[in-house]
């Protein structure tokens, strides 16, 4: 995993530009790219700091669980209801999930059924 330059090293190339320096001449001078001193720059000026924002996690969950009241109705409604059903109601409601978007949400929630009961098993032994 990728890991963020040290806030030091964001905050030298910050005072560069704003000592004059172009931003590509400080990003030069420093050895980093000239678009992370120009974002650097521009986080400065707008947020008053350089720390880096966190990195990874999950940043898509909230997306469909914004939805889950009209899901989770769904599924009261109907308990017998298919992920493509699921997925084809919240499509007529103007949001737009993937069937594996929709099978996290319902394991998150360890929120499983069967559409029916698991078969006897076969004898494996032979009469003769």
């Amino acid at each position: 995993m990728s890991k963020a330059l040290s806030v030091d090293l964001r905050e030298r190339v910050v005072s560069a530009i704003a000592a004059g320096a172009s931003c590509r001449a400080a990003a030069t001078r420093f050895g980093v790219s000239a678009s992370s001193a120009i974002r650097w720059a521009t986080l400065a000026r707008e947020a008053g700091s350089v720390a880096p924002g966190p990195l990874g996690g999950d940043r898509r969950t909230a997306r469909i669980e914004g939805h889950a009241p009209l899901i989770l109705g769904l599924v009261e409604r109907t308990s017998d209801i298919t992920l493509k059903e699921i997925q084809a109601e919240l499509a007529k409601a103007g949001v737009s999930a993937g069937i594996g978007t929709l099978w996290r949400f319902f394991d998150r929630r360890r929120m499983t059924w069967k559409k029916r009961r698991p078969m006897p098993r076969s004898r494996t032994g032979r009469t003769s």
